[in-house]
């Protein structure tokens, strides 16, 4: 493991990412204290499950959720209040 401080970092970043592609951790710390680390970056290559079903059990849609209130579509018609209580 490998301690820095931001400055060397910030000046030395190339050599910190080898570092971490040979295998070792780097430790980046602000006023002595440790607050970031490298480490190498896996990709998880596992594929994705899609298909119907996957979700069942994992969410919910209320009964009225296509349902539109009128004040709320009187607002997207762009009639107001006035509008209706005008003759």
């Amino acid at each position: 493991m490998y301690i820095t401080n931001i400055s060397e970092a910030k000046a030395s970043l190339s050599k910190l990412i080898e570092q971490v592609l040979n295998g070792e951790e780097v430790i980046i710390g602000k006023a002595g204290k440790p607050v970031a680390k490298l480490v190498p970056y896996t990709q998880d290559t596992n594929p994705r499950q899609l298909g119907a079903g996957h979700w069942k059990g994992k969410i919910w849609i209320a009964d009225d959720f296509d349902d539109l209130p009128e004040d709320v579509l009187a607002l997207f018609i762009g009639e107001t209040e006035d509008d209706e209580s005008s003759p």
